[in-house]
């Protein structure tokens, strides 16, 4: 962040090579409005998270509790509230980042309404949201700083040094609220060409971490639902390439892939994979097809059919056109997968897995790290998990075991509400609650999130609205449940103009036009009343 006293003398700089044209330009206005706009472009955006999200990787390899988070965020504004609160409640931002969920720019954000997680979304909408996210990240950073100008200028009139040097010191130590953005490319919306294109456009907007994973483009099925199709790697690895050429093209040169295998729950493949060689990549991928042994004379018309170790074997394919996989090899498809793509390029590995369990990630990547010692993990804590349920059953589980006394509870039942005050569930939400830590120290995950955790609250919160304001509870409904919270809780956004950008419209306009100035915040303004 440019220190303000030296950006006042670089424009007082500037102003005097200008000449008597500029006499009503005020070098300290437009040191605020520098100050203010840290950014100049997504790339600089792009650069300056780089950094951070690799500062953040080394020091999570030399301590493997500062692990990092981040929810996922459908509107500029729900991220930058997030920010906004984040910075409040823990003052600072670092390790704290943004997430943005295909899944979720699918269902609220394409212009055909909403859709399943599988690629249907326009491809430019995805950097559109990236760019939407930062535009009110930036304006927070402004809206905050013009706070502090404002504070400072009363401090200034009033004579009072002190504070006035404190709120100085906090102008030229400000935190920006500008964080990482870990973006999810999907499969890449076609071939590598159009995955590079892709890309470009979104590390133009600012993202600095690219989550791409190994299913077929035109096949892609969201990472908890059935009906995955896998890609053989050559083609996965090919667009891996594609996105470090796109970040090193613009600049961006240690920018952060993200290679995510859905082979845990994928059974299936739309292609056989090429081989030149006896166990090479290719022929490992085709070792996992499902195959039968038969006799030439057993071929069909239109038969694919494969030389293995002598024999030929036929891959059992669905009327669908695809090839599937032997069961049970899901682990060991995934550690190939991660393997294969660190190899390639990739600098931090996402497995999605059936359920949230610790040993289940841990015997995964215990396996990776065998051949790559510091593989890191992006791990999703989904929404699409019944984390209760399945957390209840683990502490059931984990009692039956050790001979514990289980006779009060029905494990396919434990959802049930009558079971929330007991030992057992208790037991569970400790495990919840530590889930991160525990699975950050046994598997190595550096990056924790949630895809769409303010599309779930979004709800939840209209729901309990519309329940109380159009029910008996009429306009109490609002007052008591929201705007009472948020004056209660301190929420920014209390003062919508404010948040909205009233009180900088307010200062330009001073800057521009002096005491002609026709400003909104004066005595008449209904936000005083906060």
């Amino acid at each position: 962040m440019s220190n303000y006293q030296s950006a006042i003398e670089a424009v007082k700089a500037i102003k005097e090579k200008a000449g008597s044209s500029w006499d009503a330009i005020n070098p300290e206005s437009v040191a605020r409005m520098r100050v203010q706009n840290q950014f100049k472009n997504g790339l600089d955006i792009a650069k300056y998270t780089a950094d951070i999200m690799r500062a953040d990787m080394d020091a999570f390899d030399a301590d493997n509790t500062k692990y990092t988070q981040s929810l996922g965020c459908w509107h500029g504004f729900v991220g930058q509230q997030k920010l906004i609160s984040i910075k409040k409640h823990f003052g600072t931002t670092k390790r704290r980042y943004l997430y943005l969920s295909g899944w979720m720019v699918a269902a609220l954000r394409s212009e055909f309404g909403p859709l399943p997680d599988q690629s249907m979304h326009e491809k430019t909408s995805v950097a559109s949201l990236v760019n939407e996210l930062y535009t009110f990240l930036r304006q927070a950073d402004a809206r905050e700083l013009g706070l502090l100008f404002s504070a400072l200028d009363k401090a200034i009139e009033a004579d009072d040094q002190a504070k006035a040097k404190e709120i100085q010191e906090s102008i030229d130590n400000f935190e920006t609220h500008v964080v990482p953005i870990v973006a999810d490319i999907d499969a890449g919306f076609g071939n590598a060409e159009a995955t590079y294109l892709m890309a470009k456009q979104m590390i133009e907007a600012g993202a600095c971490a690219l989550q791409i994973e190994n299913q077929v483009a035109d096949e892609k099925q969201c990472g908890h639902q059935d009906g995955k199709v896998t890609v053989p790697h050559a083609d996965f690895h090919a667009k891996i390439r594609a996105l470090r050429h796109a970040f090193l093209e613009l600049g961006v040169d240690n920018g952060i892939i993200v290679a995510r295998t859905d082979s845990e729950g994928a059974g299936l493949t739309k292609e056989i994979a090429v081989v030149k060689e006896p166990g090479d990549q290719g022929d490992i991928y085709n070792s996992y097809l499902d195959v039968e042994e038969i006799d030439v004379s057993q071929m069909r018309e239109g038969d694919v059919c494969l030389n293995r170790d002598g024999k030929l074997v036929r891959p059992k394919r669905l009327p669908s056109g695809l090839y599937q996989f032997r069961e049970g090899t899901g682990h060991e498809r995934c550690v190939f997968d991660c393997i294969g793509a660190l190899n390639a390029g990739a600098d931090l590995l996402w497995i999605e897995t059936a359920v949230p369990t610790v040993h289940e990630i841990k015997g995964m990547m215990d396996d990776v790290r065998k051949v790559h010692p510091n593989a890191k993990l992006v791990y999703n804590n989904s929404p699409s998990f019944n984390w209760t349920l399945n957390f209840r059953q683990q502490a059931y589980d984990a009692w039956v075991e050790a001979g514990k006394d289980v006779s009060a509870y029905d494990r396919a039942d434990l959802m049930n509400a009558k079971y929330d005050e007991t030992e057992l569930s208790a037991e569970a939400d400790e495990r919840v609650r530590t889930f991160q830590a525990d699975t950050s120290r046994e598997a190595n995950v550096f990056h924790h999130l949630i895809t769409l955790p303010t599309y779930h609250t979004t709800a939840l919160s209209v729901d309990n609205l519309a329940k109380e304001y159009f029910g008996e509870a009429g306009m109490l409904g609002y007052v008591k449940g929201v705007q009472r919270q948020e004056i209660r809780q301190g929420i920014a956004c209390v003062k919508h103009q404010n948040m909205s950008g009233s009180d900088i419209g307010d200062a330009h306009k001073e800057y521009f036009a002096g005491e002609n100035a026709l400003k909104a915040g004066g005595a008449k303004n209904t936000s005083n009343q906060f």
